[in-house]
């Protein structure tokens, strides 16, 4: 199956949920904070970079959980800006 392409939208969202989620991770290696999301460093360094523009949901809950952010705060941070 061949997923189409990302709008230009949805990668900005990606990139800001990427943003969101290396200033929470702050002074932690990302090392550290994906093996307590329970991923590889790689994939937690494609979504911080915007690489992986549309993670998983749970991919997303357990980085949450993890960093201490909520959903929603996520949520907001990563809609795209009122037109």
């Amino acid at each position: 199956m061949v997923r189409p392409p990302l709008t230009p939208e949805e990668r900005l969202r990606g990139e800001q949920l990427g943003s969101t989620l290396r200033q929470a991770r702050g002074e932690r290696s990302i090392v550290e904070v994906a093996a307590a999301a329970g991923m590889s460093a790689e994939t937690l360094r494609k979504i911080e970079t915007g690489r992986i523009a549309t993670p998983a949901f749970f991919t997303i809950a357990a980085l949450a959980d993890v960093l201490d952010v909520s959903l929603d705060q996520l949520a907001v941070r990563s809609a795209p800006a009122p037109t």
